[in-house]
């Protein structure tokens, strides 16, 4: 949002997706490890986080958020909490909110030192290993206007598909959840070609659940006709 004022005329409010200011990564890591000293010294909420960190928008309240799920195993019923609350969040910049609102039972997540810790460590490694290939470029793909339907759709479509209920399938949360952090992180480093990363991830999740679904429907037919 920014202000204009030209002489004899009344200022007025001119509406715009904000650009992620440099070195929002660094800063990403920096709340980590402030998340993480604060936790030592008592109970530390994600809603207390989250609001310490508005001025970073939703790309790194969703980095924050998708952390968890970036491992292979599935997370059952927090997934689906989890994927509606990224799906929520999606369709929040599609109608053009300036800033994200979560239900109040994310907000009083509670989250350990500990918890806090892995959450940094991962959250380092990724973008140290995100940093080597990734720069400013096609910064159009992830501000304005446009920047805000894919940023939001992509949001949307990998929170749908985290919340589907396969629980116990090995992969279902990781792969939507790559498909967040491409985009968040794309946001961040305004690197307008992570769009096209993340909406890979998607490609890969809709193929993974179909093959899935098709064996299990294959075996469900063997096994009927076996019995026969």
């Amino acid at each position: 949002m920014r202000y204009t004022h030209d002489p004899g005329m009344i200022p007025h409010i001119v509406t715009s997706t904000p650009t992620t200011p440099p070195g929002a990564s660094a800063q990403l890591v920096n709340t980590l490890r402030e998340c993480e000293a604060r936790a030592a010294q008592g109970a530390l909420s994600l809603g207390e986080v989250l609001d310490s960190v508005k001025e970073a928008g939703y790309a790194f309240i969703c980095i924050v958020l998708v952390l968890p799920f970036l491992q292979p195993f599935s997370l059952g019923p927090l997934a689906v909490a989890g994927g509606l609350t990224f799906a929520a969040l999606g369709w929040q910049i599609l109608r053009g909110h300036p800033s994200p609102v979560l239900p109040s039972r994310v907000r009083q997540t509670v989250m350990t030192r500990k918890t806090w810790g892995l959450m940094l460590e991962t959250c380092v490694k990724l973008i140290g290993w995100f940093g080597r290939f990734s720069r400013p470029r096609r910064a159009e793909l992830v501000n304005g206007d446009l920047g805000r339907r894919n940023v939001g759709l992509i949001l949307l479509a990998g929170g749908l598909l985290m919340a589907v209920p396969m629980f116990g399938l090995p992969l279902n949360n990781l792969l939507p959840a790559l498909s967040i952090f491409f985009i968040c992180v794309g946001q961040l480093e305004q690197d307008g070609l992570m769009v096209w990363v993340a909406m890979g991830w998607l490609i890969v999740t809709l193929l993974y659940f179909t093959a899935v679904l098709a064996a299990a429907w294959f075996i469900g037919e063997q096994a009927i006709a076996f019995l026969r």
